[in-house]
């Protein structure tokens, strides 16, 4: 991995909102040699899949194809190597504390100034983790809620996959279609994950899932 010092960094910001990461691009471009972005989250994981050797990626939680930690989960799963950012207009300390238990390598609210963005970026290019100084990240939370959390940390990337189109309500044939396998092997995958989250149907196992943001997403935010 390059470093900030470097001016050299490559970074992947996926954002559904144009006008936000034309902001962000420009608030990079002080350092960064190389800017791709993505709109939405399949654009984001095909452009890693193609290159996974991007020094940051800046991710908002919310965009088309993802919602929630799913995202996140997923390309701390698939590319543990790639630091990721989450940047948000959902500043709430619950949702950073548990994007930071999600693997994040940092929290970048969208109201943060442009300054104070960079040297945030420039911290975890670094190896340090960067979150707003006043969010406490060793409050007390909800420990049904924090061993659910690291029960899906579990998962693999396939898995996280299967979980998330679950969530959506599609059936194991639609999965393998999407997934290019085969309905055994999504099948496989749903009890996999049955027995990581400790529940005995597929109803339960997106349920559950569905708790660990619950109270946490009180309208379809921005990010």
């Amino acid at each position: 991995m390059t470093t900030a010092d470097d001016d050299s960094y490559r970074l992947l910001i996926a954002d559904d909102h144009p006008l936000f990461r034309s902001a962000l691009r420009e608030a990079m471009s002080g350092g960064a040699a190389e800017i791709s972005e993505a709109g939405s989250f399949d654009e984001a994981s095909k452009a890693l899949e193609a290159d996974p050797s991007f020094d940051l990626v800046l991710l908002d939680l919310n965009m088309p194809g993802v919602s929630g930690f799913s995202g996140l989960m997923y390309l701390r799963a698939q590319y543990p190597a790639v630091p990721v950012v989450v940047v948000s207009a959902n500043e709430d300390p619950k949702v950073i504390r548990r994007c930071m238990e999600f693997g994040a390598s940092g929290f970048i609210p969208k109201t943060l100034e442009v300054e104070k963005m960079r040297a945030a970026v420039r911290a975890v290019l670094k190896g340090e983790e960067w979150t707003p100084p006043d969010v406490d990240l060793g409050a007390a939370g909800d420990d049904e809620a924090a061993k659910l959390a690291a029960r899906l940390g579990t998962l693999t990337p396939q898995q996280v996959r299967v979980l998330m189109m679950l969530s959506q309500g599609l059936l194991n044939k639609q999965i393998a279609y999407e997934l290019s396998v085969s309905e055994a092997t999504v099948k496989a995958h749903v009890s996999a994950i049955l027995a990581k989250l400790g529940v005995e149907s597929r109803t339960q196992a997106v349920i559950a899932a569905s708790k660990i943001e619950a109270g946490q997403w009180p309208e379809r935010m921005p990010g």
